[in-house]
């Protein structure tokens, strides 16, 4: 093995992470069937979940907040009615120290939500068997790929403007 010059190895900063609250901004919960009485029948459910995300810096020093938006409908295959709508926003508070001032936006938007998804999960199955439907376990989030998608529909929404501005 190689000796160095003697000099330690810079260290990369220590990252400080520390979930301070979670909370359940907004929810509804919608069932349809019971409300419309909808006729039994073949039901093949199709299942379509939507997630958005907010984040934003908190007075407090270190503090942000990022809120998880799912909005989960579920439609009869056969027929397309609309078996049950639910919406949640679910937020938390989060206490970060050395992440760079660079790198926040993607570790608030990426890393901090996929700390809370399981407890999204379970609200989302939880309300789901309640509201007398099985419970719904949906997939992991990839919130890597849609960050990634968002910043690409970001750039494609510039480019357009600089278009129109032209």
């Amino acid at each position: 093995m190689a000796e160095g010059n003697g000099a330690a190895p810079e260290a990369a900063p220590q990252i400080k992470l520390q979930v301070m609250a979670q909370f359940v901004r907004d929810m509804s919960f919608e069932n349809m069937v019971a409300q419309k009485g909808l006729s039994g029948g073949e039901v093949q459910p199709d299942i379509q979940v939507a997630v958005s995300l907010d984040a934003r810096k908190r007075g407090a020093e270190h503090q942000y907040e990022v809120i998880n938006k799912f909005r989960v409908t579920s439609k009869n295959k056969a027929n397309g009615d609309t078996l049950f709508l639910m919406e949640l926003e679910y937020g938390a508070v989060f206490h970060i120290e050395g992440v760079a001032e660079a790198q926040m936006h993607p570790f608030l938007l990426i890393e901090c939500p996929r700390l809370v998804f399981p407890f999204i999960r379970r609200i989302i199955s939880d309300v789901t068997r309640d509201g007398g439907f099985p419970p719904l376990n949906i997939d992991t989030v990839d919130y890597l790929a849609l960050y990634r998608q968002e910043i690409a529909r970001r750039a494609e929404a510039e480019k357009a403007q600089q278009v129109l501005s032209s």
